[in-house]
């Protein structure tokens, strides 16, 4: 087995390169000892020296390279040769093999210890390079799925449920349980979801397979299992841990309860739903640890956002925000109530259900089977002298002329609707069964908005785009001015799972009441609102604030075109062959 060429403790190499001072060895050595971290580590979060400088300087003297995790292209095969347990503890994962010998990354390569640890653990000889400890760290958590985990603890619960008498209420027991297969199975499931950035897990049962799905960045991703018996077990257990009637399987049970997964507070919503092949689970997962966004971070363009915040620090009036499920109108709005949240201000909301917890705001979550509506949560709020009232859901003419009244009658209120764009939000109250003067006189704004992906900035590479493109380009913008000779997109990589995206980002348009607006308003007149809408100042259709991010290479061409609500409007003009280009995700 191959070892580290020099030998050399690391303060004295500092020292000897004159990156530090005897007097800041003795500070990071004492501060070392009160910690327990790594001696580097101490010196670079002292600020005594920058993490690369130390890196280099080891590359140079122990002759060994300095490795970038970030655009590394990882082996799956090698990297399991070291187990993760190691992996973490030891700040190390496999990057290449030549000649039977592994290259293997440590943060700390002069860790002796380590080193003979690893070597012993894959009995291969071993070559060290260096790698940053943050990028090590991100790296782990994408690199060790879960997957081959999940699989077989689905085949170790299945073999348990081999016995058709066996008693499922007693494998899901609750208590000390937590070496039962179906807890081991659950827990590395969220596990995997969190590791992977995912927002939803599908359980889906069928005829000759059980499909995990996870929705990262939007988009889901599959893992199917053969052992279909699982699937009774998994949603018993999930209904326990939920409070939820184990006993009926007829018909769809919402629930919610709490996990801890890798320090994070997970809040989990769970939804059953009784299909031909038993229950389906579906499961949105909500990062209590992150909290609530501020209205600064949530990624609005500085244009609309001053807008937004104007409109919903007035004392009165109403503001909708629109958008699909799954769009962040929800974050948009707890971003406005960070915002007004003041302790001279009472803020109540009705939402269903209540998915972060604020400190000062009164939230109540709907319940309809008790007959806890959004119309019944908001008249007994206006009696609780709120100065602002969210309400989770316009759903019908009662809420909205309910809420519509209170914007009148001094109280800031804040809603969602589910309408594709801006413009349509207005009428949409109308056709609600609203009064076309009760909305003109509240209504103070509308803001529509979508997610669309990040392009991952590890595997961005510009490209040209098609002619076909260019036609939809040219049609969109009219005159084909402005229109850059290349944009971005992701090849893939293990950052971003091989997709080419990682994250997701914002896409806005605003649309404020002026007078021309209103006067279209107050006689229903649709079209003559659309007019008016459409030459507003502030508004900027939806399609062109995803085209300007894909200019700046912030997302592709592709996400443009899968959004865009006009794309439709252009479709006659090309045949299907022009078109297959133009694939949008439903």
């Amino acid at each position: 087995m191959a070892e580290p060429k020099k030998k050399i403790r690391i303060g004295d190499l500092l020292i000897q390169n004159e990156v530090i001072t005897e007097d800041q060895l003795m500070t990071a050595l004492s501060e070392q000892k009160k910690t327990g971290r790594k001696l580097g580590r101490a010196l670079i979060e002292l600020g005594y020296v920058e993490e690369d400088k130390l890196l280099n300087l080891l590359s140079q003297q122990l002759d060994i390279p300095f490795v970038q995790l970030r655009h590394y292209q990882f082996n799956q095969d090698l990297v399991k040769k070291l187990p993760e347990t190691h992996a973490r503890r030891f700040r190390a994962i496999v990057l290449d093999e030549q000649q039977g010998e592994l290259l293997v990354g440590m943060t700390d390569p002069m860790d002796l210890m380590a080193f003979d640890e690893i070597g012993r653990v894959v009995n291969q000889p071993v070559r060290l390079a260096v790698v940053r400890e943050s990028e090590l760290l991100n790296t782990l958590d994408l690199v060790y799925r879960r997957t081959d985990e999940i699989s077989s603890l689905a085949v170790e619960l299945d073999s348990e449920l081999e016995d058709d008498g066996f008693d499922l209420a007693e494998l899901t027991a609750t208590g000390d349980d937590s070496d039962a297969p179906v807890v081991k199975l659950l827990q590395s499931i969220f596990e995997d979801a969190v590791q992977a950035r995912a927002s939803d897990i599908h359980i889906e049962p069928d005829e000759s397979v059980v499909r995990i799905r996870q929705r990262i960045d939007g988009i889901l991703q599959e893992q199917v299992m053969k052992e279909t018996r699982i699937n009774a077990a998994v949603v018993l257990r999930l209904k326990l841990m939920s409070g939820l009637n184990i006993s009926e399987k007829r018909v769809p049970q919402d629930g919610r309860f709490n996990i801890k997964v890798k320090s994070r507070s997970i809040d989990v919503r769970l939804s059953t739903m009784p299909t031909q092949y038993g229950e389906s689970v579906v499961m949105r997962l909500l990062d209590q640890t992150e909290g609530s966004l501020s209205m600064d971070k949530i990624g609005m363009p500085a244009k609309i956002l001053e807008r937004f915040k104007i409109a919903v620090t007035r004392p009165h009036g109403m503001v909708l925000v629109t958008g699909p499920t799954g769009s962040g109108k929800t974050t948009t709005l707890y971003g406005a109530l960070t915002e007004l949240n003041k302790p001279e201000v009472k803020i109540i909301t009705a939402e269903d259900p209540v998915e972060y917890r604020l400190p000062r705001i009164t939230q109540v979550q709907v319940n309809p089977k008790v007959g806890l509506t959004f119309s019944t949560v908001l008249r007994a709020c206006l009696r609780q002298d709120p100065d602002i009232v969210l309400i989770g859901e316009m759903r019908d003419q009662e809420t909205a002329e309910i809420g519509l009244r209170a914007a009148m009658t001094g109280h800031m209120v804040m809603s969602t609707l589910h309408t594709n764009d801006a413009i349509g939000s207005a009428m949409r109250l109308i056709d609600m069964g609203a009064e076309p003067y009760l909305v003109a006189s509240s209504l103070q704004g509308v803001l529509a908005q979508r997610l669309i992906r990040r392009v991952c900035p590890d595997c961005a590479s510009a490209y040209h785009p098609t002619e076909q493109e260019r036609i939809w380009l040219n049609n969109m913008v009219k005159d084909g001015s402005d229109i850059p000779e290349t944009f971005t997109h992701g090849g893939g990589c293990y950052q971003c799972s091989n997709t080419g995206y990682k994250g997701r980002v914002g896409i806005y348009e605003w649309l404020e009441m002026d007078e021309n607006i209103l006067s279209s308003l107050r006689r229903a007149d649709a079209d003559g609102f659309a007019d008016a809408a459409r030459q507003s100042k502030y508004y900027e259709p939806l399609e062109m604030c995803a085209l300007k991010y894909a200019k700046e290479g912030i997302t592709t061409l592709d996400e443009v075109f899968r959004v865009s609500a006009s794309l439709d409007e252009y479709n006659v003009a090309f045949d299907e062959d022009e078109l297959d280009f133009l694939e949008l995700d439903d």
